[in-house]
């Protein structure tokens, strides 16, 4: 199959949808497919668009077999709503043209957020005569509204509009969790139209190491230590204060270290309420590079999953999967009823507590921390469970058994057409 990727993140932001997509896009090539991807110049997550890209309008580049075309974005480093919408316009108006510039896809994945992206991605369908798959990762406006990033009422009878006609038109809409898959059906999106492929994790390239005492360890004089690991994504949804604030109730227990990983941006903010909190037990770092992950994830002796109690509960963390791949028992500082404790109750990997409970998240840590039993054998479970549901071959596997059964579905469907049509012109005669 000839597969057209519309995802505005790719090869190489470090974290998100980016590594995912890639990932899918080359196996997808190991399989004998070709793959063309269609995306944004890389600007995540610092916001500003990397250094070899600045100043090029389009770009189109060959990595490990997949057709890269690239194309200008309208960044700002700290953007309010209209620049957020500017944004997502410009890759709207810039990235068609690429679109057009190619062999004709038998299939379009196309990745959401953002919604907007939605509109060329049906105009190619349409031009194609080709199915589009929707790849859900986060279902907008809602998630947006929920944390009060949207307030504009006009904006989100916009999006919400958006939103429908998003779903209406794809051929097939893939959502990461049932919790995703149950949001869309009481939207009145048939059942029939969704399939659920979780999100993956390569489990040959993150897994447990015998020895926690690793290089990275080491190089962060970390040597010894009883590392509580947050690495990734620090935004609204989040609530790292609470992590900073649990640091603080524990630091009189000299060997655990808290360790943070995100954006250099945010971690300025960490770090004042840090000193506000006299949490001199955190440890904030950049995000690390690809190859440095395995060794970091597994360096956890617990490793993090935090979220505000009011963030919407069908949110499924990426890195769940992550953490239970390297054998790190997990403490989920989320919504009980939530998709992300359900993931991580039914692993058997970890314990969940209270959101934005500093008291009950460092009960959790400290019970780890005095029972290294305890800890090996939830990240014992955390790892058996990822190699059966979220090994990367699985998810490849069911990708292109999508692709094949929607395809052979339009094939059908036009094999039917001449028929109908000769039917037609007999009745009429």
């Amino acid at each position: 199959m000839h597969i057209l990727i519309y995802s505005y993140n790719y090869y190489p932001e470090p974290i998100g949808i980016a590594p995912l997509m890639t990932e899918l896009a080359e196996g997808l090539v190991e399989q004998g497919h070709e793959v063309r991807v269609i995306t944004g110049m890389p600007n995540y997550p610092q916001r500003q668009i990397y250094d070899e890209y600045q100043g090029k309008w389009y770009s189109t580049e060959q990595k490990n077999g997949v057709t890269i075309q690239r194309s200008y974005l309208r960044i700002k480093s700290k953007p309010n709503l209209i620049d957020r919408l500017l944004l997502e316009l410009s890759f709207i108006l810039t990235s068609l043209p690429q679109a057009l510039k190619g062999k004709r896809p038998d299939v379009i994945l196309l990745t959401v957020p953002p919604l907007l992206v939605s509109l060329p991605a049906s105009l190619l369908g349409w031009l194609y005569n080709c199915p589009v798959v929707l790849n859900v990762q986060d279902i907008l406006p809602e998630a947006a509204i929920r944390i009060g990033l949207i307030k504009n009422k006009l904006m989100i009878r916009a999006l919400t509009v958006l939103e429908k006609f998003a779903y209406r038109n794809a051929h097939t809409i893939s959502v990461i969790s049932e919790g995703f898959r149950h949001n869309l059906v009481n939207k009145g999106v048939p059942n029939k139209k969704i399939v659920c492929i979780p999100n993956w994790v390569n489990i040959n390239f993150i897994r447990p190491l015998a020895n926690k005492n690793s290089p990275w360890k080491s190089e962060h004089q970390l040597d010894n230590k009883f590392v509580v690991l947050y690495s990734g994504n620090i935004a609204l949804t989040q609530g790292l204060e609470t992590v900073v604030e649990t640091a603080a109730r524990l630091r009189e227990i000299t060997e655990i270290v808290f360790v943070i990983v995100g954006e250099s941006k945010a971690l300025q903010k960490l770090h004042k309420y840090c000193l506000t909190c006299g949490a001199d037990n955190v440890l904030l770092l950049p995000l690390q590079p690809r190859e440095k992950l395995p060794q970091m994830l597994a360096a956890a002796n617990v490793g993090l999953i935090v979220q505000k109690r009011n963030v919407i509960s069908f949110n499924m963390p990426s890195k769940i999967p992550l953490l239970l791949a390297s054998g790190s028992p997990i403490v989920g500082s989320v919504p009980e009823t939530g998709t992300a404790a359900t993931a991580i109750q039914i692993s058997g990997g970890g314990i969940v507590v209270h959101p934005e409970s500093p008291d009950a998240l460092a009960d959790a840590i400290q019970k780890l921390y005095e029972n290294p039993t305890l800890a090996a054998q939830l990240g014992e479970n955390g790892r058996k469970f990822a190699v059966e549901n979220y090994s990367f071959d699985q998810a490849l596997q069911r990708y292109e058994d999508l692709f094949y059964d929607v395809t052979s579905q339009r094939e059908s469907t036009l094999d039917i057409l001449p028929k109908l049509s000769a039917k037609k012109s007999i009745l009429e005669n």
